[in-house]
C-alpha cells in the first residue's frame, strides 16, 4: 500500500494544490492508494502536476469569460482543468488496478421464465 499523495507533491501553493487534490479524489479515488513505487501513481502524479500548472498559469485554456468594457477576464474553477483527456487518464489508472473477469455471485440455473418459454439449446 503506498501513501497518500499529498499537495507537497503537487505544487508550492498549498491551498490550491489541495483544491486540485479534492477534485482529483472525486474523479478516481484509487489514485490515492496506489503502491508509491509503481509506475501508475507516477503517471497520476504528473498528470496532476500539469494540471496543478495549468491552473496556476491560469492562461487562455483557463479563461472563462473576458470583457471589453472595463477590461475584465473571468477564470474558470479548478475542476475545468480536469478536461475529458485528464479525466479519462485518472480513471485508466483506477481501471488498471481493478482486477477484471465475470462477475462472482451465484445465478440460479432454473429460472421462473424457462417453465413459460423453454431453451432450445441455440
Amino acid at each position: 500500500m503506498g501513501l497518500a499523495i499529498t499537495p507537497d507533491v503537487i505544487g508550492a501553493d498549498e491551498d490550491l494544490a489541495r483544491e486540485v487534490l479534492a477534485e482529483a479524489r472525486s474523479i478516481a479515488p484509487c489514485i490515492f492508494t496506489l503502491d508509491e513505487t509503481s509506475e501508475e501513481r507516477k503517471t497520476a502524479v504528473s498528470i496532476l502536476k500539469r494540471i496543478y500548472a495549468d491552473v496556476e498559469d491560469r492562461g487562455s485554456r483557463m479563461v472563462k469569460s473576458e470583457r471589453i468594457g472595463s477590461a475584465g477576464v473571468d477564470y474558470a474553477d479548478v475542476v475545468s482543468a480536469f478536461d475529458g483527456s485528464r479525466t479519462r487518464a485518472l480513471r485508466s489508472l483506477c481501471a488498471s488496478t481493478v482486477a477484471s473477469g465475470l462477475p462472482v455471485g451465484s445465478f440460479p440455473l432454473e429460472r421462473p421464465i424457462s417453465r413459460l418459454w423453454p431453451d432450445r439449446g441455440c
